[in-house]
């Protein structure tokens, strides 16, 4: 399988979360518990992303956007 890129919306500190919500335009929005210091958001994200599409939290990777709200992962 290729790898691909998946660009979220992140919604940190949010008592909804955890929570991956998907648009009818496929855009996804991911809400977090976690605060978004040293990286814990980020961490959180990419599991529950991972958890999402079915894969090991190995094969997602972040590759943009560490300290923006908009976010790419890699999954491979």
């Amino acid at each position: 399988m290729m790898s691909q890129t998946v660009v979220v919306t992140v919604k940190p500190n949010s008592s909804k979360g955890p929570l991956v919500e998907a648009d009818e335009e496929g855009a996804i929005t991911i809400f977090v518990r976690e605060p978004a210091t040293e990286g814990k958001a980020n961490k959180a994200v990419g599991e529950l992303l991972a958890k999402h599409l079915g894969v090991p939290k190995s094969k997602v990777a972040l590759i943009g956007g560490a300290t923006a709200r908009t976010k790419r992962f890699r999954v491979d």
